[in-house]
């Protein structure tokens, strides 16, 4: 598809969407590509780390609405519970399921679905002119993709809150100050700074980090024994690994490691 371009490259998955005249704002075909292409990227061996960005003045500026059936178009009671579970919550959760670290490198305005998109992200770098915009209550609609789950456990229920019944723009400064970003850096300097993370990431133990995101994604919906016990269970499979033998060697030996994804 050339609206979403996929490169590999020295194990990094590079998703780019590449619709800069529309925001990259998401047809129903380019989302699927990219719940596609997250799926190919989770199951490859040959893949330790996957980033998302975009082209243009934009991010993601959410689902495009343009192309839609419109408000007067007859709807059969589920159709867009369906059409939600099966579209933007769908791709919310395979950036959450992907067994690999994903990077969100934000380089423009990220909006309703793409806001999401982003923060479903295991890491989120922002460049100095990116803004992320809760824009449902602009249109008159309930957050969807995921939003109302996300943000609470990102920065509490009453910012949350604010940013979803205000629909105001947040600047990239200050969306770092409320956690929802890792680092603000200069706009040229943000692809560089993505490369380099997800570099350092796919040169690591790729099932260890599988499964300690396995863990922190849970942790916020279990209780205290829940925790524990997954987290037994994780140290149980990962020293299976040869990348976890590898580096209580490596420890022993006074060397660093040599991590192979395995």
């Amino acid at each position: 598809m050339d609206t979403v371009r996929y490169v590999t490259a020295e194990r990094v998955a590079h998703l780019t969407l590449d619709r800069p005249d529309a925001l990259n704002a998401l047809t129903p075909d380019q989302r699927d590509h990219v719940i596609h292409l997250l799926g190919e990227a989770s199951a490859d061996p040959g893949i330790g780390a996957v980033v998302i960005t975009g082209t243009g003045r934009g991010f993601c500026a959410g689902a495009d609405l343009r192309g839609g059936s419109g408000s007067a178009a007859e709807r059969v009671p589920g159709d867009v519970a369906r059409t939600i579970r099966l579209g933007a919550q769908r791709l919310v959760a395979a950036v959450l399921d992907c067994e690999k670290p994903v990077i969100a490198a934000v380089n423009g305005t990220a909006a309703g679905l793409g806001a999401h998109l982003a923060l479903a992200c295991d890491l989120v770098l922002a460049a100095e002119s990116a803004r992320f915009i809760e824009v449902f209550v602009r249109r008159g609609l309930v957050p969807d993709g995921g939003g109302a789950y996300l943000l609470p456990r990102l920065i509490g229920p009453h910012r949350a809150k604010e940013l979803m019944f205000f629909g105001d723009a947040l600047s990239a400064p200050e969306a770092e100050r409320l956690g929802l970003v890792n680092r603000v850096v200069p706009d040229e300097e943000l692809p560089k700074t993505a490369r380099d993370w997800a570099a350092r990431l796919a040169t690591g133990p790729t099932r260890a980090l599988a499964l300690t995101k396995q863990l922190v994604n849970a942790s916020l919906d279990t209780d205290r024994a829940a925790a524990f016990a997954a987290e037994a269970a994780a140290q149980e499979i990962n020293m299976t690994t040869r990348d976890a033998q590898e580096g209580v060697r490596a420890f022993v030996e006074r060397r660093s490691p040599d991590f192979q994804g395995r």
